[in-house]
């Protein structure tokens, strides 16, 4: 599928959960250039949205046509199935037509929540997403860069890091562009670096020396939990680490490319044109 084999679609209310977050953000800016209408699906915005809380769901899904479903912290989590199922009953009952899902690729237990979209009676598209190139920039890892040390339990395994645009442009094309659903989007960066590679690409783009330093699994647990990191937070990134980075990922895919038909954005084009933002700046 590419952009020249897509025609534009009559869009009605699109919620887009996660609004505030990496990829909901530009979602939603995205959205708002194509003056598609949007809600925002947060605890921050009116009427609120939160997981946790299921009497705030049936107010923002009213009315609303598609769905950019966005979990936090992630699907890996305990619980997220259930929750997930909960809720795609919920839009089906307030006739939502098409749920794009944005899920974590090589995590079995995302995999099962792709499944529950899948199986709820809407239309869908699956996103599912490498590790996100602006962890670095707009997470936990943020820190790490600007203090010039960055400390993780990641050995030479490669990642293909996603840029979030990449994202958020696959995400939108579904949403308002026919020719998506039913389709499964593996979306990753064109090649794989492991962390130490990344944080060179980050060093270089900044002008700085910047460490890695590889650190065991329970180091970086203990050190998390100083931070006051939450333990499902700190449970869930030990994961990604020791399980999800095993390998398994290590192949960069096409979902990009099939998606929008270009290739996705290489990491270091993210390195220089955020190191030009000045955000790694110290």
């Amino acid at each position: 599928m590419t952009n020249s084999a897509q025609n534009i679609i009559e869009n009605g209310l699109t919620l887009v959960l996660g609004g505030t977050g990496k990829t909901g953000r530009r979602v939603v800016e995205r959205l708002e250039a194509l003056d598609v209408p949007v809600r925002m699906g947060s605890r921050s915005a009116s009427p609120a949205f939160d997981w946790e809380d299921e009497t705030t769901w049936a107010p923002v899904l009213h009315g609303v046509e598609k769905v950019y479903l966005s979990y936090y912290p992630d699907l890996a989590v305990p619980g997220a199935a259930q929750v997930i199922a909960a809720f795609t009953a919920k839009a089906a009952e307030a006739g939502v037509r098409h749920a794009v899902l944005l899920s974590g690729r090589g995590e079995d237990e995302a995999q099962e929540c792709e499944r529950i979209v899948q199986e709820s009676g809407l239309a869908w598209t699956v996103v599912r997403s490498s590790w996100f190139a602006q962890n670095f920039s707009e997470d936990y890892l943020l820190d790490p860069v600007r203090a010039g040390e960055v400390a993780l339990p990641a050995g030479d395994v490669p990642e293909p890091f996603v840029d979030a645009d990449d994202i958020a442009d696959v995400a939108v094309a579904a949403l308002t562009r026919d020719g998506h659903a039913g389709e499964v989007y593996e979306v990753t960066g064109p090649r794989s670096l492991t962390f130490a590679e990344a944080v060179a690409e980050i060093g270089r783009a900044a002008g700085r020396d910047i460490a890695f330093v590889p650190v065991r699994a329970d180091e970086y647990a203990a050190v998390l939990k100083e931070h006051g990191l939450p333990g499902e937070l700190i449970g869930f990134l030990t994961y990604l680490f020791t399980t999800v980075l095993d390998g398994r990922n290590v192949r960069p895919a096409d979902g990009v490319r099939r998606a929008l038909g270009r290739e996705p954005a290489d990491f270091a084009d993210y390195a220089r044109r955020t190191a030009a933002s000045g955000i790694w700046n110290t």
